[in-house]
């Protein structure tokens, strides 16, 4: 069965459906509409903006940068609203050369200074290779963890109080949540790394399972703001600002300015988990009213995401030092769970009923 209102279906294990919607539909289409009502002074935003201008400090605020639409967009608001953030961008090695224009242009233009944070490939590229042995479907976990460790230790180590980040309601919710695990888990990449990588990790960034949720929850350290949650956000308005602000390029799919993450989405979810994202990630698009379930069906009626794939599958291999049959005798193995593995679950769990019990009561 597929959903009547966006274009999931049933054979995503945690999809419910109620007189033919899912319970995503029934869920996140209330809740948007609300946010649109309540966003549409912009009184959220300009509070949380003009604190943030009032700090003195060399940079008032931390913003990660990818190249990307999202993390894009938050960067021209800060220079509409004249903030001073330091640009921060993680090279994991797959920056594709769009993506690295794109940041160019956008920190040229705005005058911001940018810091990049490059990996040790050496060590990165084993845990990496560690994730794809193992058969867990997040092997994007070895990058996002990273990427959010960096910010938060980027923002001590500089004083500031303020990370502003591009994770919005309107255009990423409702990822079916047996696609991903949770990013703030250290201690499933160290089982996963102890089990399948072959070199200590030494300096690939972590933090602490907690570090993040302080965050994002609490008033301690650093804290995470989600700017496009507090407006109207619209991804293809955003597209059309940037491209007339600065020259910044559009992408063939979401997140495809990671060369990485485009293989990914393109080839490895596909190929070992049956798993097409652009399913989800249309779905956020027809719910938030920026494009049609007809044109949504029409794009995912071409099985293949754009681009020659079997090319990018030897550049793939090559790079993290795969033969192609070793990669393909891995792809063609049982997958496995993140559960198999040392995991922090139980213990989330249990800090959520906390959280809950003395903030949300």
């Amino acid at each position: 069965m597929i959903c009547k209102t966006c274009v999931l279906n049933s054979s995503i294990e945690s999809l419910k459906f109620t007189n033919e919607q899912c319970n995503y539909c029934l869920k996140y289409i209330p809740l948007l509409k609300k946010k649109h009502i309540e966003n549409s002074s912009n009184n959220q935003i300009i509070e949380i903006f003009n604190k943030i201008s009032k700090i003195k400090n060399k940079y008032n605020c931390l913003i990660g940068v990818s190249g990307g639409v999202d993390s894009s967009y938050i960067v021209y608001l800060a220079k509409k609203y004249n903030l001073r953030p330091l640009l921060l961008h993680f090279d994991n090695g797959w920056n594709s050369e769009l993506a690295v224009s794109n940041i160019k242009k956008i920190t040229n233009s705005c005058g911001f200074d940018l810091q990049t944070y490059v990996v040790n490939w050496s060590e990165f590229r084993n845990i990496q290779r560690s994730f794809i042995k193992s058969g867990v479907i997040d092997i994007e976990l070895a990058s996002d963890h990273a990427i959010f460790a960096n910010l938060i230790n980027t923002a001590k180590k500089n004083n500031i109080k303020y990370i502003l980040s591009g994770t919005n309601i309107f255009t990423e919710h409702a990822m079916p949540k047996e696609w991903m695990w949770r990013k703030s888990d250290i201690r499933n990449i160290k089982s996963i790394h102890k089990k399948y990588g072959s070199i200590k990790i030494k300096s690939y960034p972590t933090m602490g399972f907690f570090d993040w949720y302080i965050a994002k929850y609490l008033n301690f350290g650093p804290k995470l703001v989600e700017p496009l949650n507090m407006i109207n956000y619209k991804k293809k308005n955003a597209i059309e600002i940037l491209k007339s602000n600065y020259g910044w390029s559009e992408y063939e799919d979401k997140h495809f300015e990671s060369l990485f993450t485009k293989f990914y989405q393109a080839y490895i979810l596909k190929k070992k988990f049956n798993v097409d994202k652009r399913k989800s990630h249309l779905s956020c698009l027809i719910r938030n009213n920026e494009i049609t379930r007809d044109n949504a069906l029409k794009i995912l009626s071409n099985n293949d995401y754009p681009g020659d794939l079997e090319r990018e599958k030897d550049y793939f291999c090559k790079k993290l030092d795969f033969s192609k049959e070793e990669f393909d005798k891995i792809l063609s193995e049982k997958p496995k769970s993140h559960l198999d593995f040392d995991n922090s679950e139980k213990l989330f769990k249990f800090t959520k009923k906390i959280y809950k019990f003395f903030f949300k009561s």
